[in-house]
């Protein structure tokens, strides 16, 4: 995103839209904001979004705060307009006076209720002018809504844990490693903490610290000959009986109760039910919640495949074998108080090769920043 700013400066540099340092405004900044928000992918208001930028790039640094809290609300593509907008004032501001408004930048990085990405960009211009910032901030970042504050705050116990290794100081090392944990959701930090964890005769339970969902109800397979299974109705999605039998591809087929010991919570359905060609199998599951809420289901899966929540249809994917990892997809649900009923369709092809065999899926539950979300209570017993 960082890249795609700067080739944004670049092209309305190019077309002499940036290059008047003291151009009068013909709009308000308030104006020039919503010009740009606007916006959006299909070129809606591409025109006044330029105009916008225009005049807007010409602002004083001190209007930099302003242009950052007005990420908030703001879409994918407007952020990248604002994020050119803010990096050209901010780089003129610097080779001009040498100088940013520092407390004020450093007040929004602070301000947790400003967008993540907001906060980020003001924290990195912020370091250009004030070093010391890094050393003031970061430490107490280890929660914070931006994973890349976190990042940094990790790296930080991390090399701490390091050092206390070094110095053969255990407890101090398990510790510190113990406090990076409890804010690490990237897969590389993870296991860069946990390795020398258990290596020290720790026991981590990554499925608890992910949030998987681990227990759940499966059943198939139904067909998916000509891959006509995608858009088919099968009875589970009509219905949540986990007592009913249904006609299968090759018979009738029920619901089976199916857990994974798996660490990162990865369901192999082909092996759990047979590795059937042509195929569609549903899962189900129930998240307890203990008030109204909005997370993320985050789906790795190489397969095609469909996701509801309490009845909803709120994502799909048609497509097959392209390979999956931690957090391949993520899907914001909204969640009611008490038992969410979530399933999921998973389709497989009738490709051949050793490669597209694969029939697997793995779903964890966590918020928007990528920290697990714990449910009050687990179930998959109940019928409705």
């Amino acid at each position: 995103m960082r890249r795609f700013a700067k080739m944004l400066c670049g092209a309305l540099m190019g077309v002499g839209l940036l290059a008047i340092p003291n151009l009068a405004q013909s709009a308000s900044t308030e104006d020039n904001i919503r010009a740009i928000k606007s916006v959006d992918k299909d070129g809606k208001n591409h025109a006044d979004a330029i105009r916008a930028a225009k005049e807007l790039s010409q602002a004083p640094a001190t209007t930099l705060p302003t242009l950052l809290k007005s990420f908030q609300g703001a879409n994918p593509l407007a952020v990248n307009w604002l994020r050119g907008v803010i990096d050209t004032i901010a780089d003129h501001e610097l080779k001009k006076t040498g100088k940013l408004p520092a407390a004020a930048l450093e007040e929004l990085v602070k301000d947790t209720a400003q967008a993540p990405d907001a906060r980020r960009l003001a924290y990195e211009w912020l370091v250009k002018v004030d070093a010391s910032a890094s050393d003031r901030l970061i430490p107490g970042m280890l929660h914070d809504a931006c994973p890349e504050f976190r990042r940094d705050a990790i790296d930080r116990l991390i090399a701490q844990a390091t050092k206390a290794h070094e110095a053969n100081e255990k407890p101090a090392e398990i510790a510190l490693l113990k406090e990076a944990l409890s804010g690490a959701s990237d897969d590389d930090q993870v296991k860069a903490i946990v390795k020398p964890l258990r290596e020290l005769g720790e026991t981590i339970d990554l499925q608890k610290h992910f949030g998987f969902l681990t227990e759940w109800h499966l059943i198939g397979p139904f067909d998916n000959v000509g891959l006509k299974g995608f858009d088919t109705v099968y009875p589970p999605e009509k219905e949540r009986d986990l007592k009913a039998k249904y006609p299968g591809k090759s018979g009738d087929v029920e619901w089976q109760p199916f857990a994974t010991d798996d660490e990162y919570g990865t369901f192999d359905i082909a092996k759990k039910t047979a590795p059937h060609k042509g195929a569609v199998t549903y899962a189900t599951t129930t998240f307890v919640a203990d008030k109204a809420r909005e997370i993320e289901l985050r789906l790795g899966t190489p397969n095609a495949w469909k996701l509801w929540v309490n009845g909803e249809l709120i994502f799909a994917r048609d497509e097959y074998h392209r390979g999956t990892f931690l957090d391949q997809y993520k899907v914001t649900a909204r969640l009611k108080p008490g038992p969410n009923v979530i399933l999921l369709k998973i389709c497989q092809n009738e490709q051949t090769e050793e490669w597209a065999q694969a029939w697997t899926f793995q779903m964890r539950a966590c918020d928007h920043s990528g920290i697990a979300v714990p449910p009050a209570t687990t179930t998959t017993s109940s019928t409705k």
